[in-house]
């Protein structure tokens, strides 16, 4: 499952730098923000649907990294708070390394904002699913298992009845 994890957390990270990192011809763009919330703000101005599909992007843009993080760590006695902070913390950091990215690449501009949305949906992805999974594992793993068919003793056969069919030739 660990392997498995590996790879899958280092496709969605080939996509979402694909996806963030390239660049795009734009006629303008708008200055980078690096004021906490305004984005947040602006958008909840126009109204709740707009803000809805306009900022559930970036919260689903990393959110798969909340489970797939864990997975790949493949601790399952762990600290559930100890847990969610390593993979909110580990998160935020890829966050925050795209949005630096993105300081380089024409037609992308960083956004403090983008770093909060996406870190929120790193945590809400774990809290949701990491802890339910965990437990499940758990219980999976002290079932206890079912015991080996148990077979009579066989003896073996008297040499003259093993090769000779019982028939003897004398």
């Amino acid at each position: 499952m660990r392997a498995a994890g590996a790879v899958l957390l280092v496709a969605h990270l080939l996509i979402v730098g694909w996806l963030t990192l390239r660049p795009r011809t734009v006629p303008w763009v708008p200055a980078a923000n690096f004021r906490p919330l305004a984005t947040i703000r602006a958008e909840l101005a126009h109204g709740p649907w707009e803000a809805v599909q306009n900022l559930g992007g970036p919260v689903l843009l990393l959110a798969p990294l909340g489970i797939l993080l864990p997975i790949t760590a493949g601790r399952l006695n762990v600290s559930p708070l100890g847990s969610l902070a390593r993979t909110v913390f580990t998160g935020a950091m890829v966050s925050l390394s795209i949005e630096l990215f993105q300081a380089g690449v024409p037609g992308r501009v960083p956004d403090v904002d983008m770093v909060l949305l996406n870190t929120a949906g790193v945590a809400l992805a774990h809290l949701l699913v990491v802890p339910g999974f965990r437990s499940r594992l758990r219980r999976r793993d002290d079932l206890p298992a079912r015991p080996a068919p148990t077979m009579t003793r066989v003896d073996i056969a008297p040499q003259a009845d093993a090769l000779s069919g019982s028939r003897t030739y004398l």
